[in-house]
């Protein structure tokens, strides 16, 4: 594994669908786990996950860190919308040619929803998920009405150059409870990622409500949400919780929509403890 700037570099999926698709792959583990992270300025895999999949790596997992499609050191097309399916298409396609044929999935936000959707396309392929305050279970008006979600669409719809500041402001106010998770590390990593992505996959990102196929899920699911959520609607709470058969679900104060970066610990404990044992 090398690295480009502060980010490393990891495989390459050469995709049935003819994308090329970034991924880190840790471990030798027989039981897989994939790692699907969340949309906005500069995400990626690794800047997502740094802090969780070397724990499950360590347990003896193999852990599989992908970029989605437009993200990350991914393709960045500018000529498609970037659809649900799409998105589920450049992942499955990524396990087929990683040689995945059955693995758990950890998704968060935008890459909670991917998770589910592919969960849902492809249960033969999940054997559990795990959620964190996924995408595609409000609609759109709620998710404008949160104060992160109104900042974000402030800050890229300016037209303003948006500096290093700017990018922590946005985490520490929009993301996070407690605003020293947004470090100049993390700040400069989604800086470099985001000089090498376009607007598009944002402006054509058209994720549908999920809620009414949630009953569809057949694999546990463990899910998490931060109760000083600034993103997501607290309306997915429910829609989770009324709506997943088989369903643990954890809430935690002080947390805003980075579960895995603000309780770093309990989030690898209470994985592993569910991967393991269910």
């Amino acid at each position: 594994m090398g690295t480009k700037g502060l980010l490393p570099e990891g495989k390459y999926a050469d995709c049935a669908n003819g994308y090329r698709i970034h991924y880190l792959d840790q471990g030798e583990g027989e039981d897989t786990v994939v790692f699907l992270h969340g949309s906005g300025p500069g995400a990626s895999g690794y800047s997502n996950f740094k802090g969780n999949f070397p724990s499950l790596v360590d347990a003896g997992f193999r852990c599989i860190v992908p970029d989605h499609i437009g993200y990350g050191f991914s393709d960045k097309p500018d000529d498609v919308d970037h659809t649900l399916d799409f998105f589920v298409q450049c992942i499955k396609q990524t396990l087929d040619e990683a040689g995945v044929s059955r693995c758990s999935l950890v998704g968060n936000s935008l890459g909670g929803v991917v998770a589910i959707g592919l969960a849902l396309a492809h249960p033969e392929l999940i054997d559990k998920l795990i959620l964190m305050a996924p995408g595609g279970l409000s609609e759109m008006h709620e998710y404008q009405q949160m104060p992160g979600m109104q900042k974000m669409f402030k800050v890229f719809g300016s037209g303003e150059p948006v500096t290093h500041e700017v990018m922590k402001d946005l985490f520490a106010t929009g993301l996070m409870y407690d605003p020293r998770h947004a470090t100049d590390e993390l700040v400069s990593e989604r800086m470099q990622i985001m000089g090498i992505m376009n607007g598009h996959v944002m402006a054509s990102m058209k994720i549908p409500v999920v809620v009414d196929r949630l009953h569809e899920l057949d694999c546990p699911v463990l899910a998490f949400w931060g109760m000083n959520e600034r993103m997501m609607p607290d309306s997915g709470i429910m829609a989770l919780a009324k709506n997943v058969r088989h369903l643990q679900f954890i809430l935690l104060s002080e947390c805003g929509h980075w579960v895995m970066v603000e309780h770093q610990d309990l989030f690898n404990r209470r994985c592993l403890e569910f991967l393991q044992h269910g």
